[in-house]
């Protein structure tokens, strides 16, 4: 009997950690699908001809500069299919979100009174409450930015002008894709 549970506490185990390191990849390069519950990734809607408005959402696993990359890499992706050579961002900005959790525990444990210990305080009776074991904060970003897109040689007076083939072909080696299910 106790090799059963032994077993069963090894699945349970290396199935919790399984699911933790999945929750621990950053965001791949992947449009954001709402109808699969996929709120990370990339979106575009077309304004005009020749003009998008782009995002890229990170999870908590991705850093800053792929967040941005991917937008980057988007917008070129966006500009070679569309028949343009050349995009300017217009307004492009970075947000971060920063989320802190912290963990509690009992600071008298089950043993002590099943739990809580009780006191009397500032006059009245009450909980001796938890005491903050651990914090851990959180970074998420997501990038925005309007893409105009142009043919011929990209402005030269524009430091948010890119050669789109360019940019392509030089993030394209660290541009992650989603692993096929």
């Amino acid at each position: 009997m106790q090799h059963i549970f032994k077993s069963t506490g090894i699945a349970a185990g290396a199935a919790a950690l399984l699911l933790l390191s999945a929750c621990a990849t950053p965001t791949p390069y992947q449009p954001i699908d709402l109808t699969q519950n996929m709120s990370r990734g990339y979106s575009d809607t077309r304004i005009e001809s020749n003009r998008y408005r782009l995002k890229f959402s990170g999870n908590t696993s991705t850093p800053r500069e792929t967040v941005e990359n991917y937008m980057l890499f988007r917008a070129a992706e966006l500009t070679l299919e569309n028949g343009y050579d050349w995009f300017t961002l217009l307004s492009p900005n970075t947000q971060e979100t920063t989320t802190v959790s912290r963990s509690y525990r009992d600071p008298f444990g089950p043993s002590y009174y099943g739990g809580f210990y009780w006191r009397y305080y500032r006059g009245g009776w009450g909980s001796w409450g938890a005491y903050q074991e651990s914090s851990t904060t959180f970074h998420r970003y997501e990038a925005t930015a309007e893409v105009l897109m142009g043919r011929g040689p990209k402005p030269a007076d524009n430091i948010h002008s890119y050669e789109a083939r360019e940019v392509a072909q030089n993030l394209a080696p660290q541009i992650v894709r989603p692993q096929p299910r």
